[in-house]
């Protein structure tokens, strides 16, 4: 597992795909969390804008990233 540090409170799940090289750019993050293929927490989340926090998990293509 992979940990990427976040300096702010949060950031926007779009955004942190891109950070942490899981996507190439905004674009495709984007189709990729509308498309389902994206976990937060365990759960499915098609929501690109999420807030994700320190201490949440990102699962995206067998990836699992722990944001800190």
């Amino acid at each position: 597992m992979e940990k990427i540090k976040i300096e702010t409170e949060y950031i926007k799940l779009e955004a942190l795909l891109k950070y942490a090289a899981l996507c190439s750019s905004g674009g495709e993050a984007k189709q990729e969390i509308i498309g389902g293929k994206v976990k937060v927490n365990g759960e499915v989340c098609t929501m690109r804008g999420k807030k994700i926090r320190p201490g949440d998990e990102i699962e995206y293509l067998g990836k699992t990233v722990s944001v800190g």
